[in-house]
């Protein structure tokens, strides 16, 4: 009880968001630490392909926490997170791009191999500036955020909520993976961005590089939760909570419904924006097929899973689900959607607050009997 008054006020009480924060705090240290220190013949020693792995699911989760924040306490439900995340990780595959220089196959010193191949002459000036990473790191953020402030503040504004929310941020995303798509966009087409070779001067295939990766998405998930904990467990987020529960009667109290939900929707995109970010650079790709309205619907999906309302219920969600996706595509790969919309109807309809509610409920039950 003595260490519970040195915690900050939003973090009193939450034990599922103590452990998480533990372990993904432990993980950022262990997991390098396995694979950097250990021999390959030490049974402790983690491989470098399982770093990636690991790390791109702590991305995802990153994600799902950002959709938690808006649909778990503010009920929008956004069926186009996808698109936020993919503009991060376009403007991190971007300075990519210009690191790579003289050494690309085409050994341009300017353009990437895409626009040389194109036959482009000149770089195009949204490009200008992507090869300092103060900036690259400001347009992952700045991006998503402006795309889901002006979305947002029409949408909002217009009192759009509901299903036909969910269809127009679904719409969002099917325009930008059809634009993405053009050559003249600029962006790599079909192929997107790829072929990266190095971060901050740091060779992306380097063990070191990697394990670094790791712990920077280890410590922005940490990062991440800890901020969508101060804002929920806040006036805001009681209010948030209140417009997700009965949004008239806020409305009704005074409160400026809009306001709020901008603000959190805002917030939520560029989480996902920087969760993106960190995904390229550990995948080695980025193509409009991340902007899929399908990966939008999977989203929810792990959010509905691990325990929507929670923010350690998505996390949890986002990583059980992406392992099973991972071993499923591997043994039974044209089982896996089956099994995805199969595992999305079961949770809908026996586990409606999730594995997190799932396993509070029989903590619970254990606590109250004799």
């Amino acid at each position: 009880m003595t260490t519970r008054h040195h915690l900050p006020g939003f973090l009193t009480g939450d034990r599922g968001g103590l452990v998480l924060l533990t372990l993904v705090l432990g993980a950022a240290l262990l997991v390098p630490a396995g694979n950097l220190l250990l021999a390959e013949s030490h049974p402790l020693h983690v491989p470098t392909y399982l770093v990636g792995l690991l790390g791109k699911y702590l991305a995802f989760a990153l994600l799902a926490l950002a959709v938690d924040l808006i649909w778990g306490f503010a009920g929008i439900l956004s069926l186009g997170h996808g698109a936020f995340f993919a503009l991060g990780g376009y403007a991190m595959g971007m300075y990519l791009m210009r690191q790579i220089g003289a050494r690309g196959v085409y050994g341009h010193p300017v353009l990437p191999d895409f626009m040389v191949f194109l036959d482009w002459q000149q770089l195009p000036w949204y490009w200008y500036g992507f090869d300092l990473f103060p900036v690259a790191l400001l347009m992952v953020f700045l991006v998503p955020g402006a795309l889901a402030l002006v979305f947002g503040w029409f949408a909002f504004r217009s009192r759009v909520s509901g299903v036909y929310l969910s269809i127009i941020t679904q719409a969002m995303t099917y325009a930008l993976l059809l634009a993405f798509f053009r050559n003249d966009m600029g962006f790599g087409g079909n192929n997107g961005l790829t072929d990266f070779k190095d971060l901050l001067g740091f060779d992306l295939q380097a063990d070191a590089t990697r394990a670094a990766l790791f712990s920077a998405t280890a410590l922005a998930l940490a990062g991440g939760y800890l901020l969508c904990r101060f804002i929920t467990a806040s006036k805001l987020g009681r209010v948030l909570r209140a417009i997700r529960d009965a949004e008239s009667r806020t409305r009704f109290l005074g409160y400026r419904v809009e306001h709020y939900k901008l603000f959190v929707f805002v917030v939520s995109a560029m989480l996902a924006g920087l969760a993106g970010a960190l995904y390229v650079p550990q995948v080695g790709i980025i193509n409009p097929g991340e902007f899929s309205p399908a990966n939008s619907i999977e989203i929810i999906i792990w959010v509905a899973v691990g325990g929507r309302g929670t923010l350690f219920g998505a996390v949890l969600g986002a990583l059980l689900v992406n392992y099973g996706k991972t071993w499923f595509t591997g043994a039974l790969p044209e089982a896996w959607l089956y099994l995805l919309g199969g595992l999305f109807i079961g949770v809908t309809l026996f586990l409606p607050r999730g594995v997190v509610g799932l396993l509070v409920g029989r903590r619970r039950d254990l606590e109250g009997s004799p």
